[in-house]
């Protein structure tokens, strides 16, 4: 039985208004006129990474593109990533963060969809490093998609290790507290994070693509 997270598919267009595409065209388009260093792939927490001040301060320096689309699941990022969104670029380091999306998938599902990415990456750029970043907790409360980003992480963090040139790297800064609770103040809906939490999450992204860049 197929894995619909690893089946390359592109994000059907229910609203009508072909956003999707369009984004994966203006990817296509900035791709060739760009030479990045950093790549930043995945989804909705991917995409607003670009519209903080972290960004301008940290990122934009090292000369990064964003492609992140928000909605995007394993399946439509895998999509992406097999049709042209990585064949003008030679970036130092990928970094990943998909998955949060596919509440279809189980969390084996999940991971093999992600596991599927990477392959690609790595195949379509061979000479750069990739950094796969952790799904990170969600709802207010404990929640059954919170133990099952538990359990992808928990596997990615094995599986990843055997992928040439891919590392695992947990970014969560703590955004459950001690009593089991998000704070609003860090994630709005406790899905998408804040001013406040992505400065938590940026700072700690930074950190680690610097090691990266340096040792590449």
């Amino acid at each position: 039985m197929s894995n619909p997270a690893t089946v390359p598919t592109p994000l059907q267009d229910v609203q009508g208004d072909g956003r999707w595409n369009s984004m994966h065209a203006r990817f296509l388009r900035q791709a060739k006129d760009s030479s990045c260093q950093i790549l930043f792939v995945g989804d909705s927490l991917i995409r607003n990474m670009e519209e903080t001040e972290e960004w301008d301060e940290l990122f934009k320096p090292l000369r990064s593109l964003n492609f992140g689309i928000g909605g995007d699941c394993t399946e439509h990022v895998l999509w992406r990533m097999q049709n042209g969104e990585l064949d003008a670029l030679s970036p130092k380091v990928v970094v990943l963060l998909v998955g949060t999306n596919n509440h279809h998938s189980t969390a084996d599902q999940i991971v093999e969809g992600i596991e599927a990415i990477v392959w690609t990456i790595n195949e379509k750029l061979p000479s750069s490093k990739i950094l796969v970043l952790g799904l990170l907790p969600r709802g207010e409360k404990p929640n059954p998609l919170r133990e099952k980003h538990f359990q992808v992480n928990h596997s990615l963090s094995e599986i990843v290790t055997a992928i040439p040139h891919a590392q695992y790297y947990d970014a969560d800064p703590g955004f459950v507290k001690g009593d089991g609770l998000i704070d609003h103040t860090d994630m709005f809906d406790y899905l998408h994070l804040t001013r406040k939490g992505y400065r938590k999450f940026t700072r700690k992204v930074y950190e680690i693509v610097n090691k990266l860049l340096k040792y590449n």
